[in-house]
């Protein structure tokens, strides 16, 4: 036995090492138990080694090691209730060896299970970490000695690094499972803000924006960094999520970053993160959107007013996917696909030198141009629908829609604010309104987009020529017949929205020659 203890002695250093390390790689509690059990051969001879768990007021066998285990070892189950001394081992948490004489009361916990001689070698080990009781370990041998003191205080340490591996374990187990449980919120949480960026891209009936959809689609399997260019408030945000989320990186973080909207001071601080003591009110290292965004896309938000200064650092950090916090010289790496949004002329600013060139190839490797609103009016039915339901989530208001007549009125208007200013005015007509139908007279539009010019001598500026009556009408009926597809006989039908008889329509289009140069479905009553 002194050998023994010689021999274990020195283990016992790499058995805690082993176990920890064990514990917070593997992924079930049942394999660390066996690897335990197999690691425990090391320490000490046994004919059965049994762990037992405590569930309640039981012991329940979870795992057995040694020429003695077999199937109804590893299915027994201990009511701690008739053994005391098992029990008292347990709240003692002291490891302890019985006697042929500790079994005369209560019985050998293996009765009935297996056929062991009286007075044979028999340890009861306590499986505790912290506040936690975990279960026992059981060493049993078939030869008849009590197994030596010594023995039993190291296979005790052993005990108390077990627990402790388990204490490990299922803390990883929860760490993990509280992590699913943000990640699945986070999701959530983006999903409700990015609306269902997918479905007005995908059903839009414009064929500009369904070829826009088909080429997003496609980059969005790569890792290629996309330009998103078009007007303010044509939904850059939108496609950039969509884009995120056909990705292969759609479970893993979505991060944005306005450029415009935080001081060039503080942006380089933001992008890259800083650490402490780096400025006045550094008071901590803090990670920045390049870090948040490791494994998912970043996006850039208008990237054209990004300072001179801030965007060779960017390049470099897209180029070498490396960058340095503020205040540091460590490197951080960071796995991030990047995307860029602008309704800044870049072009422009490159030639005034407000924008490096290099920069603006790197990041238009793939360019995307969202259309403005008021050339995709066909849209405009479907996109109320889907920004009024996104809306209701917030105001509570259920069950609202726009009228004919009230998409009538929303399609003679510019949009200069494209999607942002139509989700503006559906929410103002939402709140007003006290039915749930949108009419003309829900929505406040201002009576003409661009404020007057201010008047100048005829012979100082040459004037525009100014459209003819006709040319205004016919105008104002094609944006209808675009906004019914055509059609216009019926409830919702041009004939309708515009207030006159079908028959008045067809002869006021066919003066102004539309039936002979547009091709539309002129469908009449059923």
């Amino acid at each position: 036995m002194a050998e023994e203890r010689v021999m274990a002695s020195p283990l016992l250093t790499r058995e805690a090492r082993d176990l920890v390390e064990l514990a917070s790689t593997e992924e079930t509690v049942s394999e660390l138990l066996r690897r335990g059990l197999d690691w425990l051969t090391r320490i000490t001879r046994f004919d059965l080694a049994t762990l037992f768990l405590l569930r309640e007021q039981r012991l329940v066998a979870v795992a057995a090691r040694g020429p003695l285990a077999n199937a109804k070892v590893r299915g027994h189950v201990l009511e701690l209730s008739e053994f005391p001394m098992v029990r008292q081992a347990l709240e003692t948490r002291r490891a302890r060896a019985f006697t042929e004489e500790d079994h005369s009361g209560e019985g050998d916990p293996f009765d009935g299970v297996l056929d062991l001689p009286p007075g044979h070698s028999c340890m009861v080990v306590p499986l505790c970490a912290g506040e936690r009781r975990y279960g026992v370990l059981t060493l049993d041998r078939a030869e008849c000695e009590t197994y030596p003191q010594s023995v039993v205080e190291l296979v005790e340490v052993y005990g108390q690094l077990l627990a402790a591996a388990l204490q490990t374990a299922e803390q990883k187990a929860a760490f993990e499972r509280l992590h699913h449980q943000d990640h699945e919120h986070a999701k959530l949480l983006e999903a409700q803000l990015g609306g269902d960026s997918e479905g007005i891209l995908e059903t839009s009936l414009s064929p500009v924006m369904r070829e826009l959809a088909r080429r997003a689609r496609q980059v969005a399997e790569t890792d290629t960094p996309v330009l998103l260019l078009g007007e303010t408030g044509t939904g850059k945000e939108r496609l950039a999520r969509a884009l995120h989320r056909w990705s292969a990186r759609a479970d893993q973080p979505f991060v944005t970053i306005n450029c415009a909207a935080i001081p060039a001071g503080l942006l380089e601080s933001e992008l890259f993160g800083h650490v402490k003591g780096a400025f006045t009110g550094a008071t901590k290292d803090r990670a920045g959107r390049f870090q948040m965004a490791h494994g998912g896309t970043l996006l850039l938000d208008e990237v054209g007013e990004l300072p001179v200064e801030l965007q060779a650092k960017l390049l470099r950090a897209l180029q070498e996917k490396s960058f340095e916090p503020v205040g540091s010289d460590r490197t951080v790496r960071a796995d991030v696909r990047l995307l860029a949004a602008t309704h800044v002329d870049l072009q422009q600013a490159i030639s005034q030198r407000r924008f490096r060139e290099d920069l603006y190839y790197r990041l238009s490797v793939f360019p995307l141009r969202l259309p403005p609103l008021r050339e995709r009016l066909e849209d405009l039915p479907q996109l109320c629908t889907f920004l009024l339901e996104e809306q209701a989530r917030r105001t509570g208001r259920r069950g609202m829609r726009v009228t004919a007549e009230g998409l009538a009125r929303l399609a003679a208007y510019e949009w200069p604010g494209n999607l942002r200013e139509l989700a503006n005015v559906l929410e103002r007509a939402t709140i007003l309104s006290r039915g749930p139908e949108l009419g003309p007279e829900a929505f406040d539009l201002p009576a003409s987009v661009l404020a007057a010019p201010p008047p100048t001598p005829a012979r100082a500026v040459k004037s525009e020529p100014v459209p003819t009556l006709a040319a205004v009408q016919r105008e104002h009926i094609l944006r209808v017949l675009a906004l019914t597809q055509g059609r216009i006989y019926g409830s919702g039908g041009a004939a309708q929205l515009l207030g006159l008889k079908p028959s008045t329509l067809q002869s006021r289009m066919k003066k102004l020659g539309i039936a002979r140069q547009e091709h539309f479905i002129i469908e009449g009553p059923t």
